[in-house]
């Protein structure tokens, strides 16, 4: 099958796609890598009347930091590829969990066209990325005709696929403060087949205190419920533990409350229990990568 009939609009000026957008709302979609986009238009599961392709609009391929030493922030525009984010060198000292969840998504190929921004709005509830920014308590940067705001990442999932963006608004960057010292990460998941989206995932940031106790926790779910979510039972019950001895009972309820959505991949029940599983996997890591900086595996 063929997407129905679109008109084609290329902007070289970020105002200029704004005023589409502000012109035709609902009818529109962005396009930046259009590996969703593209495909959901072939299968007409959606049929905008206007696409607008952002790739020559100069200034939203940004990856670097901004802000002082002090708080210095990751940028990672609209039009940066998912590729680019996992081999870069900044994304790898001040956002490794970015990384290391952008490995994992579908194929190199595929990662190569994709856009980190672009799987940050199509909110897929199993997608890594999305995982990722809320564990990293990212901002989702936002811009339109009128106005420009700025969104957590855990107020900008609001259901399967959905957004708080307004019709008229698109994302033009999305933020990552850097770790602190001592802090590790780490980003689990179990998949039927090499590059399928997961079953269930699990993303961590610990902070280690000089005193070898959790400082800092950060736990988010994939696959687990209807958006991706942030685990912060999880969270309060790992704060100050001293090792991993701590994480499994943790991860007991980091399913409490959730409400994953079946499917002939995975029932409710079984995401559920893999949300236990790999939210303990993931700490043990996380927690491992903290203590000794060249900790890179399952402790």
């Amino acid at each position: 099958m063929k997407p129905a009939p679109f008109e084609y609009a290329a902007p070289r000026e970020l105002d200029e796609a704004l005023d589409l957008l502000a012109e035709h709302g609902d009818e529109a979609r962005v396009l930046a890598g259009g590996q969703s986009l593209v495909r959901m238009m072939n299968a007409r599961q959606v049929s905008p009347a206007v696409v607008i392709d952002i790739n020559r609009v100069p200034g939203l391929d940004t990856l670097g930091l901004f802000g002082d030493n002090g708080s210095s922030t990751l940028r990672l525009g609209a039009t940066v590829r998912q590729r680019t984010s996992e081999l870069s060198g900044e994304v790898a000292a001040y956002a490794p969990l970015l990384a290391e969840a952008g490995a994992q998504v579908a194929h190199a190929p595929v990662r190569a066209r994709g856009t980190v921004v672009g799987s940050v709005a199509f909110a897929d509830p199993s997608a890594e990325l999305p995982t990722a920014l809320l564990a990293l308590d990212g901002l989702v940067k936002v811009r339109s005709r009128a106005a420009e705001r700025t969104v957590a990442a855990d107020d900008f999932f609001t259901g399967p696929f959905r957004t708080s963006l307004a019709p008229d608004e698109m994302v033009v960057a999305v933020d990552v403060p850097a770790a602190p010292g001592r802090t590790g990460s780490a980003f689990v998941e179990l998949t039927r087949r090499h590059g399928d989206l997961p079953v269930c995932g699990a993303a961590a940031v610990v902070g280690v205190g000089d005193d070898g106790r959790v400082s800092h926790v950060r736990v988010a779910l994939c696959g687990a419920d209807e958006r991706p979510i942030r685990v912060p039972a999880v969270e309060a019950a790992v704060l100050g533990a001293d090792g991993p001895a701590a994480f499994t009972e943790a991860a007991a309820v980091a399913a409490d409350g959730t409400n994953p959505i079946p499917s002939c991949h995975g029932s409710a029940d079984f995401r559920r229990h893999l949300a236990r599983v790999l939210t303990a996997r993931a700490l043990r890591t996380a927690f491992a990568r903290a203590a000794s900086p060249k900790e890179t595996t399952d402790a």
